[in-house]
Protein backbone atom coordinates (compact mmCIF):
# COMPACT_ATOMS: atom_id res chain seq x y z
CA UNK A 1 0.00 0.00 0.00
CA UNK A 2 1.27 3.37 -1.12
CA UNK A 3 1.71 6.24 1.92
CA UNK A 4 -0.91 9.20 1.58
CA UNK A 5 1.92 11.50 2.87
CA UNK A 6 4.66 11.97 5.46
CA UNK A 7 3.30 14.40 7.55
CA UNK A 8 4.75 12.62 10.68
CA UNK A 9 7.93 11.41 9.23
CA UNK A 10 10.49 10.62 12.03
CA UNK A 11 8.10 10.65 14.74
CA UNK A 12 6.61 8.12 17.39
CA UNK A 13 3.57 7.58 18.17
CA UNK A 14 2.52 5.06 21.54
CA UNK A 15 -1.11 3.83 20.95
CA UNK A 16 -3.03 2.19 23.68
CA UNK A 17 -5.70 -0.39 23.30
CA UNK A 18 -4.46 -0.92 19.68
CA UNK A 19 -4.98 -4.45 18.68
CA UNK A 20 -8.36 -3.46 17.14
CA UNK A 21 -11.28 -0.98 16.19
CA UNK A 22 -10.18 2.23 16.82
CA UNK A 23 -6.72 1.95 18.33
CA UNK A 24 -6.04 -0.05 15.50
CA UNK A 25 -7.12 2.64 12.86
CA UNK A 26 -5.49 5.17 14.43
CA UNK A 27 -2.34 3.30 14.38
CA UNK A 28 -2.85 2.66 11.07
CA UNK A 29 -3.41 6.17 9.59
CA UNK A 30 -0.49 7.88 12.22
CA UNK A 31 1.82 4.81 10.14
CA UNK A 32 0.01 6.21 6.93
CA UNK A 33 1.92 9.76 7.35
CA UNK A 34 4.88 8.37 8.32
CA UNK A 35 5.32 7.61 12.10
CA UNK A 36 6.70 4.73 13.86
CA UNK A 37 3.92 3.06 16.00
CA UNK A 38 4.40 1.08 19.24
CA UNK A 39 1.00 -1.21 18.81
CA UNK A 40 0.41 -1.57 22.91
CA UNK A 41 -2.48 -4.23 23.68
CA UNK A 42 -3.48 -6.23 26.50
CA UNK A 43 -3.57 -8.78 24.24
CA UNK A 44 -0.23 -9.70 22.80
CA UNK A 45 -1.22 -11.36 19.69
CA UNK A 46 -4.34 -8.96 18.17
CA UNK A 47 -1.37 -6.46 18.76
CA UNK A 48 1.05 -8.47 16.82
CA UNK A 49 -1.28 -9.12 13.75
CA UNK A 50 -1.83 -5.04 13.73
CA UNK A 51 1.81 -4.20 13.96
CA UNK A 52 2.75 -6.83 10.94
CA UNK A 53 -0.64 -5.30 8.75
CA UNK A 54 1.53 -2.24 9.34
CA UNK A 55 4.89 -3.42 8.24
CA UNK A 56 3.80 -5.04 5.24
CA UNK A 57 1.61 -2.03 4.11
CA UNK A 58 3.55 1.19 4.98
CA UNK A 59 7.02 -0.17 5.61
CA UNK A 60 9.13 -2.61 7.64
CA UNK A 61 10.57 -1.10 10.63
CA UNK A 62 8.19 0.84 11.27
CA UNK A 63 5.52 -0.97 14.25
CA UNK A 64 5.97 -2.94 17.18
CA UNK A 65 4.07 -4.85 19.33
CA UNK A 66 3.95 -4.86 23.07
CA UNK A 67 1.80 -6.31 25.70
CA UNK A 68 0.44 -3.41 27.89
CA UNK A 69 -2.04 -4.21 30.61
CA UNK A 70 -3.18 -0.03 31.39
CA UNK A 71 -4.67 -1.27 34.62
CA UNK A 72 -1.33 -1.76 35.72
CA UNK A 73 0.67 1.38 36.55
CA UNK A 74 4.12 -0.66 35.45
CA UNK A 75 2.97 -1.80 32.54
CA UNK A 76 1.97 1.93 31.39
CA UNK A 77 5.36 2.88 32.52
CA UNK A 78 7.34 -0.23 30.88
CA UNK A 79 5.32 0.66 27.25
CA UNK A 80 6.63 4.11 27.60
CA UNK A 81 10.10 3.06 28.05
CA UNK A 82 9.90 0.45 25.34
CA UNK A 83 9.09 2.92 22.90
CA UNK A 84 12.19 5.39 23.78
CA UNK A 85 14.34 2.45 24.21
CA UNK A 86 13.49 0.86 20.84
CA UNK A 87 12.87 3.87 18.62
CA UNK A 88 15.12 6.58 20.86
CA UNK A 89 12.02 8.61 21.41
CA UNK A 90 8.75 9.29 21.71
CA UNK A 91 6.54 11.91 20.33
CA UNK A 92 2.61 11.32 20.30
CA UNK A 93 1.05 9.52 23.31
CA UNK A 94 -2.79 8.12 22.30
CA UNK A 95 -4.71 6.71 24.98
CA UNK A 96 -6.80 4.59 23.90
CA UNK A 97 -7.60 1.64 25.95
CA UNK A 98 -11.28 1.45 27.38
CA UNK A 99 -13.44 -1.22 29.12
CA UNK A 100 -16.59 -0.87 30.52
CA UNK A 101 -20.09 -3.02 31.06
CA UNK A 102 -22.55 -1.10 29.39
CA UNK A 103 -25.98 -0.66 29.30
CA UNK A 104 -26.06 -0.88 33.37
CA UNK A 105 -28.51 1.24 35.42
CA UNK A 106 -26.34 3.35 38.06
CA UNK A 107 -28.11 1.69 40.77
CA UNK A 108 -26.84 -1.82 39.55
CA UNK A 109 -23.22 -0.51 38.86
CA UNK A 110 -21.03 -2.21 41.57
CA UNK A 111 -18.13 -0.81 42.83
CA UNK A 112 -15.99 -3.74 40.88
CA UNK A 113 -17.34 -1.97 37.74
CA UNK A 114 -16.57 1.57 38.67
CA UNK A 115 -13.06 0.25 39.79
CA UNK A 116 -12.27 -1.67 36.63
CA UNK A 117 -13.85 1.28 34.60
CA UNK A 118 -11.71 4.27 36.23
CA UNK A 119 -8.48 2.53 35.69
CA UNK A 120 -8.74 1.16 32.03
CA UNK A 121 -9.85 4.88 31.16
CA UNK A 122 -9.13 7.41 33.83
CA UNK A 123 -6.20 6.22 36.12
CA UNK A 124 -4.55 4.05 32.58
CA UNK A 125 -4.58 7.72 31.20
CA UNK A 126 -2.95 9.39 34.29
CA UNK A 127 -0.81 6.84 34.35
CA UNK A 128 0.81 7.03 30.68
CA UNK A 129 0.38 10.98 30.24
CA UNK A 130 2.76 11.45 33.52
CA UNK A 131 5.29 8.26 31.88
CA UNK A 132 5.14 10.62 28.81
CA UNK A 133 6.05 13.77 29.89
CA UNK A 134 9.83 14.16 30.44
CA UNK A 135 9.41 12.17 26.75
CA UNK A 136 7.42 14.67 25.29
CA UNK A 137 9.27 17.49 26.39
CA UNK A 138 12.13 16.56 24.87
CA UNK A 139 10.59 15.81 21.49
CA UNK A 140 9.14 19.47 21.57
CA UNK A 141 12.90 20.68 22.32
CA UNK A 142 14.38 19.14 19.83
CA UNK A 143 11.71 20.31 16.86
CA UNK A 144 9.86 17.56 16.83
CA UNK A 145 5.75 17.35 17.40
CA UNK A 146 4.78 16.39 20.77
CA UNK A 147 1.17 15.14 21.01
CA UNK A 148 -1.28 13.61 23.51
CA UNK A 149 -4.57 12.79 22.25
CA UNK A 150 -6.67 11.12 24.51
CA UNK A 151 -10.18 9.20 23.42
CA UNK A 152 -13.38 10.54 25.24
CA UNK A 153 -17.36 9.45 24.86
CA UNK A 154 -20.33 11.17 23.81
CA UNK A 155 -21.60 8.78 26.86
CA UNK A 156 -19.95 11.59 29.00
CA UNK A 157 -20.68 14.73 27.74
CA UNK A 158 -24.34 13.32 26.60
CA UNK A 159 -24.75 11.73 29.87
CA UNK A 160 -25.96 8.38 27.88
CA UNK A 161 -28.11 5.91 30.55
CA UNK A 162 -26.75 2.83 31.20
CA UNK A 163 -23.45 4.48 31.23
CA UNK A 164 -22.98 5.92 34.54
CA UNK A 165 -19.36 4.19 35.16
CA UNK A 166 -18.11 5.01 31.71
CA UNK A 167 -20.03 8.74 31.87
CA UNK A 168 -17.75 9.30 34.52
CA UNK A 169 -14.34 7.97 33.49
CA UNK A 170 -14.06 9.54 30.53
CA UNK A 171 -15.35 13.00 31.64
CA UNK A 172 -12.49 12.61 34.03
CA UNK A 173 -10.27 11.70 30.99
CA UNK A 174 -11.32 15.05 29.51
CA UNK A 175 -10.96 17.51 32.81
CA UNK A 176 -7.10 15.69 32.56
CA UNK A 177 -6.91 16.69 29.00
CA UNK A 178 -7.79 20.14 29.89
CA UNK A 179 -5.53 20.67 32.76
CA UNK A 180 -2.78 18.71 30.76
CA UNK A 181 -3.41 21.25 28.03
CA UNK A 182 -3.04 24.44 30.47
CA UNK A 183 0.36 22.86 32.03
CA UNK A 184 2.12 21.57 29.29
CA UNK A 185 1.36 23.96 27.02
CA UNK A 186 4.78 26.14 27.37
CA UNK A 187 6.69 22.89 27.19
CA UNK A 188 5.46 23.44 23.34
CA UNK A 189 2.75 19.71 24.07
CA UNK A 190 -0.48 19.67 23.05
CA UNK A 191 -3.39 18.04 24.40
CA UNK A 192 -6.47 17.17 22.72
CA UNK A 193 -9.57 14.67 22.89
CA UNK A 194 -11.44 12.71 20.27
CA UNK A 195 -15.03 11.89 20.77
CA UNK A 196 -15.98 9.01 18.11
CA UNK A 197 -18.65 7.45 17.25
CA UNK A 198 -17.46 4.14 14.97
CA UNK A 199 -17.83 1.13 13.76
CA UNK A 200 -15.82 -0.27 16.39
CA UNK A 201 -15.77 -3.62 17.91
CA UNK A 202 -17.86 -2.40 21.19
CA UNK A 203 -20.86 -1.50 18.01
CA UNK A 204 -20.70 -4.78 16.32
CA UNK A 205 -21.46 -6.08 19.87
CA UNK A 206 -24.27 -3.43 20.32
CA UNK A 207 -25.54 -4.39 16.78
CA UNK A 208 -25.31 -8.20 17.61
CA UNK A 209 -26.46 -7.89 21.34
CA UNK A 210 -29.49 -5.24 20.80
CA UNK A 211 -31.32 -5.87 17.18
CA UNK A 212 -32.11 -3.04 16.37
CA UNK A 213 -30.54 -0.52 18.23
CA UNK A 214 -27.55 0.72 15.75
CA UNK A 215 -30.28 0.93 13.32
CA UNK A 216 -32.25 3.39 15.22
CA UNK A 217 -29.13 4.98 16.06
CA UNK A 218 -27.96 5.95 12.79
CA UNK A 219 -31.40 8.07 12.34
CA UNK A 220 -29.72 10.84 14.38
CA UNK A 221 -26.69 10.81 12.33
CA UNK A 222 -26.55 13.70 9.96
CA UNK A 223 -23.85 11.26 7.54
CA UNK A 224 -26.22 8.91 7.41
CA UNK A 225 -23.56 6.07 8.86
CA UNK A 226 -20.87 4.95 11.22
CA UNK A 227 -17.35 6.72 11.09
CA UNK A 228 -14.71 4.36 9.90
CA UNK A 229 -11.89 3.75 12.43
CA UNK A 230 -9.04 4.25 10.12
CA UNK A 231 -10.34 6.72 7.68
CA UNK A 232 -12.55 9.05 9.88
CA UNK A 233 -11.16 8.81 13.37
CA UNK A 234 -7.66 7.49 12.82
CA UNK A 235 -7.01 10.43 10.31
CA UNK A 236 -8.20 12.94 12.73
CA UNK A 237 -6.32 11.57 15.03
CA UNK A 238 -3.07 11.98 12.38
CA UNK A 239 -3.95 15.30 11.74
CA UNK A 240 -4.00 16.31 15.68
CA UNK A 241 -0.40 14.52 15.75
CA UNK A 242 1.01 16.65 13.45
CA UNK A 243 2.72 19.81 12.74
CA UNK A 244 -0.10 21.14 11.11
CA UNK A 245 -2.43 21.34 14.91
CA UNK A 246 0.33 22.91 16.72
CA UNK A 247 -1.35 25.64 18.11
CA UNK A 248 -4.54 23.43 19.01
CA UNK A 249 -5.08 21.82 22.36
CA UNK A 250 -7.10 21.27 25.07
CA UNK A 251 -9.97 20.79 22.53
CA UNK A 252 -12.59 18.00 22.16
CA UNK A 253 -13.35 16.73 19.10
CA UNK A 254 -16.64 15.44 18.42
CA UNK A 255 -15.25 12.95 15.08
CA UNK A 256 -19.25 11.35 14.92
CA UNK A 257 -20.92 12.34 11.60
CA UNK A 258 -22.46 15.01 13.47
CA UNK A 259 -24.91 13.37 16.05
CA UNK A 260 -23.61 15.34 19.15
CA UNK A 261 -25.09 18.57 17.09
CA UNK A 262 -28.72 16.85 17.11
CA UNK A 263 -31.34 17.18 20.42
Amino acid sequence: MTRRGNALDGSVALVTGAGQGIGRGISRALADQGASVVVADINVDTAAAVAAEIEADFGDGRALARRCDVTARESCEAAVAFATERFGHLDVLVNNATWTRSFVPLVDTTDDDLARTLDTNLWATFHTMRAAYPHLSASARAGRVARVINLCSAAGTEGHAGFSAYAAAKEGVRALTKVAAREWGRDGITVNAICPYANSPAMERTATERPGRIEKALKRVPMGRLGDCEADIGRMAAFLAGPDASYLTGQTYFVDGGVGMVK
